[in-house]
């Protein structure tokens, strides 16, 4: 395949990582644009990159790893929920983070993570369950699911509540998110993108952004029609089919950061 065909195919996906990694679209898309720059001039990183889906993630890894922590929540003075993502990052260990994700939302095998991540495949198991252990230690919170698919709502709520969260309520219409939210004030928003009377999921999130800030989730079968680089985009995606780990890794990151820009 093509270097530039695969660079294509796989690019939504890198900037799906570097945004739940790094906690901010702007961060991680920039790191994303400094990799593809970097391949410009840099036959290494070129060759590194056109090996694989691995490569790619393996380089973008390297530039990661340059990337001071300080810049993960550098911007305007930080809101509530971004002083408390930056005080909680103070003790997340980066390694173990970036294991979790590449296994539990990119599918990655050990092996494979191993190699992206430039360490023994024996030190991968630990550093996710080291990941896991932090997600789970970290606070417990209110959550409102809007999603018009029953048997989908039900799998969330339940893996949901299965790491000690709490529901408040399911929505299946823009309505309903909207009063469902001011009635509760959750804490965090997981928000299909299509909802059951032919409303949008964006459109209710972004009423409510209007009024509250909160970290939302977005939900889709279709991640590319969001990740298109065209519009604002959402930090936080989980594609349907999902699993409980992609689930969890997500929200275990929503805790560390919020997302709060409305979508156009």
């Amino acid at each position: 395949m093509a270097l530039t065909d695969m660079i294509a195919r796989e690019l939504p996906y890198l900037r799906r990582y570097a945004r739940i990694l790094t906690g901010s679209q702007q961060l991680g898309d920039g790191l994303v644009r400094e990799l593809l720059e970097a391949s410009l001039v840099d036959d290494a990183v070129r060759a590194r990159i056109s090996e694989s889906r691995v490569g790619l993630f393996a380089a973008f890894s390297h530039i990661y790893a340059g990337t001071s922590p300080d810049l993960a929540m550098a911007g305007p003075a930080p809101s509530d929920v971004a002083a408390t993502a930056r005080d909680r990052l103070e003790v997340v260990t980066p390694l173990a983070r970036q294991a979790l994700l590449l296994e539990a939302v990119e599918d990655f095998s050990p092996a494979q993570i191993a190699e992206i991540l430039a360490i023994g495949e024996a030190e991968v198991r630990p550093l996710i369950d080291s990941a896991l252990s932090e997600v789970d230690e970290s606070s417990r919170t209110n959550v409102l699911i809007i999603e018009d698919e029953p048997l989908i709502a039900l799998q969330i709520e339940e893996i949901v509540t299965s790491l000690g969260h709490h529901v408040v309520g399911t929505a299946a219409t823009h309505s309903q998110a909207v009063a469902l939210f001011e009635t509760h004030r959750p804490s965090l928003v997981l928000a299909d993108i299509q909802l059951a009377d032919g409303s949008s999921g964006i459109d209710a999130v972004n009423e409510i952004l209007g009024k509250f800030e909160v970290p939302v989730v977005f939900i889709t079968a279709f991640p590319e029609r969001l990740l298109t680089g065209e519009r604002p985009e959402p930090t936080y995606l989980i594609t349907k089919p999902f699993s409980d780990d992609f689930v969890r890794a997500t929200i275990g990151q929503v805790t560390f950061f919020g997302s709060t820009a409305p979508l156009a």
